[in-house]
């Protein structure tokens, strides 16, 4: 990693010469894109967007700390979406925060997957999420099923509440509801749609994370024990009592998972009937229902 020892510009009137100072700075840290995320983080700063950066060219005393602030949290490799406390996820809109890992384009994989089996919007009555995090896979699913209710589920307290939040930022907490409790003991009922993305990174491998995931997200949602799949056996195991008749279940899987998922589902009666792949044609959902007698 290369040295960035100069001083940011003191004028805070001049943005040009702080843009390219924020991006000299998040080059030398060894971030990718370094003019782009600049510019998001100018954009944050003034409360504008990337287009309304045009339309400035100053900022006060202020703005200029802060912006010289949060690029130095930035070059530490700190998420951006932490810093800005913002992340889309399919048409959403969502609060992010430390407590949860950040919504990430692979896991809308989950959701395209749960659309291309239940294409009548009127199927889907009830839906579980299992760790639920930022609340992204539940609260978009609601959003395509107009007629489901859903629940969250999370063991962290502060990731529930943030789930609740963002069901209040997108519209949806009058059809959901978010809980902090231990997915193996705190569910009873049956649901049409179960969704989970549980920790999958072999132990073992959460040395070798970027630094942007290892050294900020939580690693309790990243460490899936030895072999990464401690909580697919116990997910697999609560399903049959956790699935609706002809319900569906749709788990996020790491790389190379998809070959140890059909043992796993057969232990627990469970059948796969489908797997998808996500933009870079990875493996990333599994699906499974209730093997039929």
């Amino acid at each position: 990693m290369k040295r960035f020892d100069a001083a940011p510009p003191h004028d805070p009137a001049d943005i040009a010469s702080l843009l390219a100072w924020a991006a000299g700075r998040l080059a030398a840290a060894g971030l990718d894109h370094p003019r782009r995320e600049a510019r998001l983080l100018m954009a944050h700063v003034l409360r504008t967007d990337l287009a309304g950066l045009l339309a400035r060219s100053a900022m006060d005393a202020a703005e200029h700390r802060s912006f010289v602030a949060l690029v130095a949290r930035r070059a530490a490799h700190e998420p951006m979406a932490y810093i800005t406390g913002r992340a889309g996820f399919w048409s959403l809109d969502l609060e992010t925060a430390p407590a949860t890992l950040i919504p990430r384009a692979d896991s809308e994989t989950l959701v395209e997957a749960l659309l291309a089996q239940r294409p009548d919007r009127g199927a889907v009555r009830t839906i579980l999420d299992l760790g639920t995090g930022t609340g992204c896979l539940l609260l978009a699913a609601l959003s395509e099923y107009p007629d489901a209710w859903g629940l969250g589920v999370d063991i962290d307290p502060d990731a529930a509440h943030l789930a609740a939040r963002n069901a209040r930022r997108t519209g949806l907490r009058d059809r959901c509801a978010m809980l902090a409790a231990d997915w193996s003991t705190a569910i009873a009922g049956r649901f049409d749609v179960v969704f989970s993305n549980p920790p999958y990174i072999p132990r073992a491998d959460l040395a070798g994370l970027m630094p942007d995931v290892r050294d900020h997200e939580p690693a309790r949602a990243l460490d899936g024990g030895t072999d990464g799949l401690d909580a697919y056996r116990l997910l697999t195991g609560a399903l049959p009592s956790l699935l609706a008749h002809g319900g569906i279940a749709i788990f996020e899987i790491g790389i190379g998972q998809e070959r140890s998922m059909p043992d796993l589902a057969r232990q627990a009666g469970l059948d796969i009937v489908g797997i998808r792949t996500d933009l870079g044609g990875i493996p990333r959902a599994v699906l499974m229902q209730q093997c039929r007698v």
